[in-house]
């Protein structure tokens, strides 16, 4: 398995002059140093690939021993780029995902560690809340049928970590490739569930803390729970 993060947005509505990764909490870690230091109790760190763009030196120089892919259109594209560019480095393996903006329970990979050791694939959802702004979802047959921001009546929202089997992996591929410059991953996600028949489970994460940083408000929220 590799594990990918997103880290190559420009983070704008933040508001810093830095990738937002590298933004500082309470504990005065940044939001990727929890992330890895949460991954490396579980996993080796050399299985991380960090997709870089905007100030790609800044984390660069922060974490210096990970394995780094370049996004060089990280101004122009989303997130299903990003990820296409990683997952092209990778094609015959399985693949845990994540945003790079997201500060989490590091309990939660013990959760997805059951699914992604039986390769089931995944995107873990928290069912507590259910906003506009977020990527929702519902399910058809036990398994997430739509997933976007425009979900209408969504069961919860996708928190961005996510899992492909090792047998999607190719197919996904393709459908990364079909996505627009500015889709965001859950796209390709939702055009192999519905052309290619993707099984793809939802996994209720709800009891573990878990918060995308997009606004101010999220980032005092974080650092409420640390």
């Amino acid at each position: 398995m590799k594990i990918i993060i997103l880290a190559a947005g420009i983070g704008s509505r933040l508001g810093n002059p830095f990738p937002k990764p590298l933004t500082k909490l309470k504990n005065n870690k940044s939001i990727m140093q929890m992330m890895t230091e949460n991954i490396s109790s579980l996993y080796d760190t050399n299985i991380i690939n960090l997709v870089v763009g905007f100030k790609k030196d800044l984390i660069m120089e922060s974490f210096p021993d990970m394995t780094y892919v370049y996004n060089q259109y990280f101004d122009q594209t989303n997130t299903a780029k990003s990820l296409l560019k990683a997952i092209k480095k990778n094609k015959d393996q399985s693949i845990l995902w994540m945003n790079g903006d997201i500060v989490f329970d590091k309990n939660l990979l013990l959760k997805l560690k059951e699914y992604i050791d039986k390769d089931i694939s995944f995107v873990s959802v928290n069912t507590s809340q259910v906003t506009e702004e977020e990527v929702k979802y519902t399910l058809k047959d036990d398994y997430i049928d739509e997933l976007s921001k425009t979900v209408k009546n969504g069961l919860g929202e996708a928190v961005g970590i996510n899992f492909i089997s090792s047998g999607y992996i190719e197919a996904f591929i393709k459908r990364l490739e079909e996505c627009d410059d500015n889709d965001y991953f859950e796209r390709a996600l939702e055009i192999a569930i519905e052309k290619d028949g993707f099984k793809i489970k939802a996994i209720d994460i709800s009891e573990f803390n878990c918060i995308e940083i997009d606004f101010e408000e999220d980032l005092k929220n974080a650092n409420n729970l640390i």
